[in-house]
């Protein structure tokens, strides 16, 4: 009775042990039917330079002064979806972060400004450069002959939205037509014959349906590499540091003539350009875009 008791114990161990295996592999064989739930791409956001200037539309800046893109998402902010190497010219919602060659681009936004937009042209034409001005709507209407000089000068334009609004890409497209065509107009009645090849959103706010509309009216939508903070009115000595340690060859620098206490900006310019222009092709983005 005893022998019999310890066999019939040993069969029902070698059994239990047959089902469990059959169990755990079945379980293992279904996982792996399972699709993975997880998603296999990213929505790529920006956000820019917030201006004091316009407290009501502000939002945060999402990189450190002199920084050119978040570390997750590869060179200037790009991401591929195919596991290649982002593009170094292609930033958020595939704007133009680069010049594409050895040279760098001085961006001055929010302008015109009758005080600080002549001193930015009378140092960039001492040192013999060209620059790219993001031109807001009602400044060009208000002050034309800064657009006409600017152009006279050979610096080439974009436009910088009406008024300078952060929240005008999550509007319809109609509004962001709208908007865009009557700043196109309004820099035109200035300088009729200059094109406008560039197209900025404020705050580095991009979404598809401005990145969209700016298209559609014949504009590269118009990111940056290298963001000194300027807006922040950091002083010149630290404008000065952030942009010469910052450079690379193809940086579109992001700067600003207007939307607040600029001599700052001004005054790091005298510092700059001496050097940049050393090293480095200085001149403004092509008229007709890239």
């Amino acid at each position: 009775m005893g022998g019999n008791h310890v066999g019939a114990a040993r069969a029902v161990g070698i059994i239990t042990l047959v089902v469990t295996a059959v169990l755990g592999s079945a379980y293992l064989l279904g996982r792996s039917l399972i699709p993975d739930p997880s998603p296999t791409g990213t929505t790529v956001t920006a956000t820019g330079a917030d201006h004091p200037e316009y407290a009501d539309q502000s939002g945060p800046t999402d990189t450190e002064p002199g920084t050119t893109g978040s570390p997750d998402t590869g060179p200037n902010g790009s991401q591929r979806s195919d596991g290649q190497e982002p593009d170094a010219n292609v930033g958020p919602m595939g704007t133009r972060v680069s010049t594409g060659t050895a040279g760098v681009a001085l961006t001055f936004d929010d302008g015109p400004h009758p005080d600080y937009t002549p001193q930015v042209l009378a140092i960039l034409r001492e040192y013999r450069v060209t620059a790219t001005f993001c031109v807001v709507g009602k400044n060009a209407q208000a002050y034309p002959w800064l657009v006409e000089q600017i152009v006279a000068e050979g610096h080439t334009l974009c436009n910088h939205s009406w008024d300078h609004d952060v929240a005008l890409g999550a509007k319809s497209s109609e509004w962001i037509r709208t908007d865009l065509m009557r700043t196109s107009e309004a820099i035109r009645a200035a300088a009729p014959d200059a094109p406008i090849a560039w197209y900025r959103q404020p705050g580095g706010a991009w979404t598809y349906s401005v990145v969209s509309v700016s298209r559609d009216l014949g504009m590269t939508p118009l990111h940056w590499t290298l963001d000194p903070s300027d807006w922040r009115v950091p002083g010149a000595n630290r404008i000065t540091a952030s942009v010469l340690n910052g450079i690379r060859p193809g940086s579109i620098v992001l700067l600003h003539d207007a939307g607040g206490d600029r001599q700052g900006t001004v005054d790091a310019l005298y510092r700059i350009l001496p050097e940049l222009a050393g090293r480095f092709d200085v001149q403004a983005l092509p008229p007709r875009g890239l």
